[in-house]
Formats: C-alpha cells, sequence, structure tokens
C-alpha cells in the first residue's frame, strides 16, 4: 500500500481506477476517429520519430482547429494515415511533401510552402548549376505567396486577394519554365515538383480557406516532441498508445 497523506491506496484499486481511466479514454477516441473521417473539410497531418526501447516508431498526428488526434505506429506509410482518415478522404489533406501522402485519394491536398522554402535554401548551399540563382528565385515566390496570404489573413478582402493570384500563378509558371531545363539534379527534383503537383503546392490561390502552411500540425506536435526529448521515448508499445491518447483532446 502506499499512504497519500492519510488516505491508503491499495495496488487493486490503482489498476482498476487506471482500466477504467483508459476504457473510458479510448471509447472517446474511437468517437473522435469516426466523427473526423465523417465532417472535416481540412485536417493538418504529419509525424514524429518515438522511440521505444531503442527502436524507432512513428507518432502521427492529425489535427485542425477543433481537436488534435494523436496515434501511436510502428510505421511511416500510408497504411497508417488510411487507418485514421480511410481509404479516402473527401476534403483537403494539408501536410510536407513526405512520399506517405502523395497519391493517397483525397478531394485536394495542399503541400506545405515553409517545407518547400526549407528545400530551396538548402538548394543554395550545394554546389550545382545555377543552385544559388533558382534557389533565390523560387523563395522570392514564395515568401510572396506566404506574405500576400498573410495579408488577405489581416484585410479579409477577397477582391484583392484574387487579383493578386491572377497575376502570381502565371509568374510562378513562367519562371518554372524558364529555369526547368538549366537545373541540375536536385533543383531539377524540385521544379519537376513543382509543375506536375502544382494543384497540391498552390492549392491556396484558389482556395484561400486553407493555409499555405502545415504550421498547425506542427505546433501541435511540439508538446509530444518535448515529452519525447524529457522521457527518452516509452517502453512498450501499450504505453506508447497511452501516451497517444492522453495527448489527443
Amino acid at each position: 500500500m502506499w499512504e497519500l497523506g492519510k488516505i491508503e491506496i491499495g495496488v487493486g484499486t490503482l489498476v482498476a481506477t487506471n482500466e477504467r481511466i483508459n476504457g473510458a479514454v479510448t471509447q472517446s477516441i474511437d468517437q473522435l476517429k469516426q466523427w473526423v473521417k465523417q465532417t472535416q473539410p481540412n485536417i493538418h497531418a504529419d509525424e514524429t520519430p518515438w522511440a521505444i526501447k531503442g527502436v524507432k516508431e512513428w507518432l502521427w498526428i492529425f489535427a485542425n482547429t477543433k481537436f488534435a488526434l494523436f496515434h501511436a505506429a510502428d510505421t511511416r506509410s500510408r497504411a497508417e494515415l488510411e487507418s485514421i482518415l480511410g481509404s479516402c478522404y473527401e476534403g483537403v489533406l494539408s501536410s510536407d511533401d513526405y512520399s506517405a501522402y502523395n497519391g493517397y485519394a483525397v478531394k485536394a491536398q495542399q503541400k506545405c510552402l515553409a517545407h518547400l522554402r526549407r528545400h530551396f535554401k538548402k538548394l543554395i548551399k550545394l554546389p550545382g548549376l545555377n543552385n544559388q540563382e533558382i534557389g533565390e528565385k523560387f523563395i522570392s515566390l514564395i515568401d510572396e505567396g506566404l506574405k500576400n496570404y498573410a495579408l488577405f489573413q489581416l484585410s479579409q478582402s477577397l477582391d484583392e486577394f484574387l487579383s493578386w493570384t491572377s497575376q502570381f500563378k502565371p509568374k510562378v509558371e513562367f519562371t518554372i519554365n524558364s529555369w526547368i531545363e538549366l537545373a541540375g539534379g536536385e533543383a531539377g527534383k524540385l521544379l519537376r515538383s513543382l509543375r506536375k503537383k502544382a494543384d497540391q503546392w498552390w492549392y491556396f490561390l484558389d482556395h484561400p480557406e486553407i493555409p499555405p502552411d502545415n504550421n498547425l500540425a506542427e505546433r501541435t506536435l511540439r508538446l509530444a516532441v518535448t515529452k519525447r526529448k524529457i522521457s527518452a521515448g516509452s517502453r512498450s508499445m501499450e504505453r506508447f498508445q497511452d501516451t497517444a491518447n492522453l495527448l489527443t483532446g
């Protein structure tokens, strides 16, 4: 027995209480998963490593401004995405450009421009044909996109925003076409992605209700990342799932 002040609690009582709490939490999370699949027009997704006795597992986050659903998984594959959102999702998925999200059946996707900017920033430092010029040019375009979206958020003037996008979209297309034949390996890869998945990188230009980044998912993951750094992970998959459940809200 443990003595807490003047209250003595037996091991059996603690176990029974823990089981009741876990049961209630699990039921609520199951209900949340069904609600997420059925009614959310936009979901932000991301994932971060999580160690269990030195083995790398993955903590996924599915969130918007109304909820944060954490999912403990042993893979970083599309199967985990489908286990939460189903084989297809009838909304807009916001994410980075990780391969698990590419090709997933959704209404639409918005890739994170902040991640794309980091790729071009790295490109500037790489030796290669025209890397610096290409990196600087596309960072300037991305910054213009992020700046004008932020201005729209402040002004809420849809006419002004769409007036800007009508000029910005052909400028992006022209810049890609001007540089793609002059690009080396890494730069060419980025420009081909921008061309092939233009509807995913620039979805927000026609649908400004969707942000052009995945910052919401990244911010939501911060608490979990802090816990991971302090605890160094979990001792079992069961405890990992308990942690994911407790972080969900």
